[in-house]
């Protein structure tokens, strides 16, 4: 079922297993305000099991372009189009948030993000990549990475 992501009432809902479910809403609630205010987008997510093919474009991109593949449980995603941004998400068990953003009309713009939530532990899969840090009201200290997406997908 879908679950429109309310960033005013950070809500643990279908992020209940995960061992930093607050930090991890409050994480997709950030998300949520920053589509919202920027775009006017309600963020939605749906539980991974009915996520029909979103979770196989992430994979697919992560294993082509860099060789990675999560062993955590990936719990929601969400994928939707803003302006000429093709985004979509996956946010794990184990408090990561992955997202690929696609620009429909510029190559320059197509990226891989990367976000910890307060918390966790930086993956195996991504100790490669070095981590900047972010203050948020909603999910504390947000740590990022990215890389740019060179394929066609």
């Amino acid at each position: 079922m879908a679950y429109v992501v309310d960033f005013t009432n950070v809500s643990t809902v279908g992020l209940e297993s995960s061992p930093v479910a607050q930090a991890l809403a409050g994480l997709r609630a950030n998300e949520a305000r920053y589509y919202m205010n920027k775009y006017g987008h309600h963020f939605t997510t749906v539980p991974a099991a009915e996520s029909g093919d979103t979770l196989e474009y992430v994979n697919r991109i992560l294993k082509h372009e860099r060789g990675i593949e999560f062993a955590a449980k990936p719990l929601e995603t969400s994928r939707f189009q803003v302006a000429n941004l093709k985004m979509a998400y996956v946010f794990y068990e184990d408090g990561l948030a992955v997202n690929v953003m696609y620009a429909v009309d510029d190559p320059g713009h197509r990226a891989v993000g990367f976000k910890l939530s307060e918390g966790m532990e930086v993956p195996a899969e991504l100790g490669k990549f070095k981590f900047a840090r972010q203050k948020s009201k909603l999910a504390g200290t947000i740590r990022g990475s990215f890389f740019v997406i060179k394929g066609e997908y």
